[in-house]
């Protein structure tokens, strides 16, 4: 039995829910008014009504005490930059005239005003607006957006915590703004910062907040001593503070490590943990420290970043081993529920007894809630829960779609040398130049066009039987030609198809694999309004069939122009998919690596001399632990190798990758012994191609000249600025000229106008190299 202690006080709650609403309301309202069709008061009233629906539903499901500050119309860490009152300099007139407006502009930019940099959020596919900041910044507080949300949960009745970014996670995610010495450090504006976050929260209790969870992230990766005195000086400062509510300092998405003895000696309020798989050990330090006497510890017991279904009794036993070392232990997810699907009661295809398996926001909820009452009444009071959690897990453990015996034979028999070009890169780069015969500076895309709404309706009408299979490839075929023809007359050197028959790069391959599970509802927020659906890996994976040849050399036959064959690539597969728990990851990237292997393979066999497998997510997989990563960085690098290695000598390949920190991995990049990366550099103004350049990248790459996340259209003459500063580090024998990412999001009238100035940047850069 639990102690009555516990049952007097265990409670439910999360730290985040999804944003967008069970039909994307919320993209749909916001698009609309960047389109002119929704007003500003129409979308605030749509993102009140969703914040009330989230709220209703936490609470009516148990949740006894709901987050609120965690909804935003583009992205949290843009929130607080708007609360502290960090508004890049660039931006302020805007902000100035319409508060609303220049938010977005912040996020997307104008055809005037380039946007903040984005990269991403840890190693999530969630992407953040990075803070600019310099030694001249001065904080002021904005405290409305949080008071604001916070009186709209308190007048509903319901028990309400706000949740924001600390300070210290915000400082260490920030960069020096631009025109600022590149070895500025954010952390020293830490004393400007605090009396800013004093008075947040002076508001927040002013408008009735009991608690305020402060989340800190960042602590979870390797810290310096620095560092940790600066979140010892913060939380002290904090803490100490007469006129606050009660803190919580959250961290997520690893162990705590060196920073769990500095929190848990601040005069904070209460710990939130993360006691899932990855992060463990936090269960021990926290036992080393001799727990929190006195203190709230919210344990992090459900996979937030999963769809898994909970192991219920494990997490039970997690939770009475902690009930000795606070003062009182709540439940909740180990993150925000913000990276996993709504409602798995959406779905229509999926199995129902497979769909048992699965867990996402609602039912991450109901687990929550139901470990919540195990520990405060005792585990007799969930008897029923408990039974039928045991039948999913086994039932899960024994079906055949996660133990393939022939998928398992060939992933065992793979050897280093599979894994190798027959050529080194020296060899095969004479090769391959003899073969395209390109120019000096080539000029590409990186692989998908503008899917247009006339190509998202004719994928609808195939699905709603409105039109048949023969219709649709007629529809399909038309973009491939349009596309084909729009790059050759622009100018370009090495074409795409385009990409109009994928729905999404790791959703299309997935729907044609083994072991994957795709959903219709299954939306998570990337950016912005960008939301995927990411499929399930739920089982051993094979290639039933070519899944990209026709369409590749269809647009081959239209053109004389090498035509680029498009995959992605192993470790994106498994980053941007929720993957399977019960085997190691690299075990599962080594039988994706073989499907795709097959692929190019066929790619190569059918005329396609260049082809580009894309792992935009290498980076954003990496641990945050350094320790971890080595382990991490051999498997994914063997993987991609292992999905290329086959091909002949004079078959360039290619890869690419997208807003992350690039500079922590540059090694991995060279490992991957790609003849070509692409990269995006736009917004940090190339400072991959530095970052390659003193490493001493030996092939060649794209560093991109156009920032395809913006609508504006980069003139040819910031191209051409770009690419001067990108022969800096590259030589030109070696640089090629691209945009950042696909161009999927844009729309056709923006994407011509930039393309066609790329192209022009690239003949004058041209000149000025070889002058006639």
């Amino acid at each position: 039995m639990t102690p009555k202690s516990a049952a007097a006080a265990t409670r439910a709650t999360v730290y985040g829910y999804p944003r967008q609403g069970q039909n994307r309301e919320l993209k749909k309202a916001v698009e609309g008014y960047w389109k002119g069709r929704v007003t500003a008061d129409a979308l605030r009233a749509t993102a009140a009504d969703l914040r009330r629906s989230n709220w209703r539903q936490l609470a009516d499901a148990g949740i006894h005490e709901v987050p609120t500050g965690d909804f935003s119309l583009y992205d949290h860490v843009l929130d607080t930059t708007v609360t502290v009152g960090a508004i890049p300099e660039r931006h302020r007139d805007a902000v100035t005239a319409d508060a609303l407006d220049g938010y977005f502009a912040m996020a997307r930019g104008t055809q005037e005003v380039a946007p903040l940099e984005m990269t991403k959020w840890f190693d999530t596919n969630y992407h953040y607006l990075v803070p600019e900041l310099g030694p001249g910044t001065v904080f002021t507080a904005d405290s409305a957006k949080q008071t604001g949300e916070l009186k709209e949960a308190l007048a509903l009745g319901l028990t309400a915590r706000p949740v924001l970014v600390g300070p210290v996670t915000y400082l260490l995610l920030s960069k020096p703004a631009p025109g600022v010495a590149a070895d500025f450090d954010p952390l020293t504006l830490l004393d400007g910062l605090l009396p800013v976050y004093a008075e947040v929260l002076a508001d927040l209790r002013a408008a009735g907040a009991k608690w305020v969870q402060l989340d800190e992230p960042a602590l979870v990766q390797d810290r310096t001593p620095a560092e940790l005195n600066a979140a010892e000086r913060a939380y002290r400062g904090l803490g100490t503070l007469t006129d606050r509510p009660k803190l919580l300092v959250a961290s997520y998405f690893d162990r705590l490590g060196d920073a769990l003895p500095v929190l848990a000696k601040a005069p904070v309020d209460g710990l939130a943990l993360d006691f899932t798989e990855g992060a463990a050990a936090n269960l021990d330090a926290l036992a080393a420290v001799g727990g929190l006497p006195g203190k709230r510890l919210v344990a992090g017991v459900v996979d937030g970043r999963n769809i898994w279904g909970n192991d219920l009794a494990k997490s039970l036993s997690t939770l009475g081993t902690l009930l000795g070392l606070a003062d009182r232990v709540d439940v909740s997810a180990s993150c925000s529920l913000l990276h996993v699907p709504l409602d798995t009661a959406l779905e229509r295809d999926i199995e129902p007894q497979i769909l048992r398996w699965l867990a996402f926001a609602r039912q991450k909820t109901r687990e929550i809630v139901t470990l919540a009452k195990g520990l405060a009444q005792g585990t007799d009071t969930i008897a029923a829960e408990l039974a039928a959690n045991r039948a999913d897990l086994a039932s899960r453990a024994h079906s055949p779609i996660t133990h393939d015996p022939a998928v398992r034979a060939r992933a065992a028999a793979t050897t280093e040398a599979d894994a190798r070009r027959s050529q080194p890169y020296a060899e095969r780069t004479a090769a391959q130049r003899a073969h395209l015969a390109l120019p000096l500076l080539p000029t590409t895309t990186i692989g998908s066009f503008p899917q247009t709404d006339e190509l998202r309706a004719a994928r609808a009408d195939l699905r709603a039987g409105r039109i048949d299979t023969a219709g649709y490839e007629e529809r399909v075929k038309a973009e491939i030609q349009q596309v084909i023809a729009f790059q050759e007359k622009t100018g370009l050197d090495v074409l795409v198809h385009g990409e109009p028959e994928r729905n999404d790069m790791v959703q299309y391959f997935a729907e044609q694999l083994t072991g994957y599970l795709a959903t219709q509802h299954g939306w998570v927020q990337s950016y912005g309004t960008r939301y995927v659906r990411p499929p399930i890996l739920a089982g051993d994976i094979s290639r039933p069939e070519p899944m990209t040849v026709r369409w590749t050399t269809y647009a081959q036959s239209l053109t004389d122009r090498p035509v680029k064959g498009m995959l992605t690539g192993p470790v994106t597969m498994l980053a941007w998919s929720f993957v399977r728990d019960d085997q190691p990851l690299g075990e599962t990237a080594r039988q994706v690596a073989l499907a795709l292997r097959e692929e190019v393979s066929d790619l190569e066999a059918a005329g396609t001399s260049v082809i580009q497998v894309d792992e935009p997510a290498l980076r954003e997989t990496l641990p945050l632990r350094a320790a971890d990563r080595h382990a991490y960085l051999a498997w994914a690098t063997e993987a991609f190798r292992l999905t290329t290695g086959g091909v002949r000598p004079d078959t360039q390949i290619h890869t690419h990758m997208c807003y992350a920190e690039f500079g922590d991995i540059v090694q991995a990049i060279d490992d991957l012994d790609a003849d070509v990366i692409s990269l995006e550099a736009a917004r940090s103004h190339m400072q991959v191609a530095h970052e390659l350049s003193d490493h001493g990248y030996p092939r060649e790459a794209g560093p991109g000249v156009y920032d395809i996340h913006s609508p504006r259209v980069p003139s040819s003459e910031e191209a051409a600025a770009l690419l001067r500063t990108g022969l800096k580090a590259i030589p030109a024998e070696r640089l090629w000229v691209n945009p950042d990412c696909g161009l999927k999001t844009r729309g056709w009238p923006e994407t011509r106008a930039s393309l066609e100035n790329l192209v022009a940047a690239a003949r004058t850069v041209r000149g000025e190299l070889s002058p006639s």
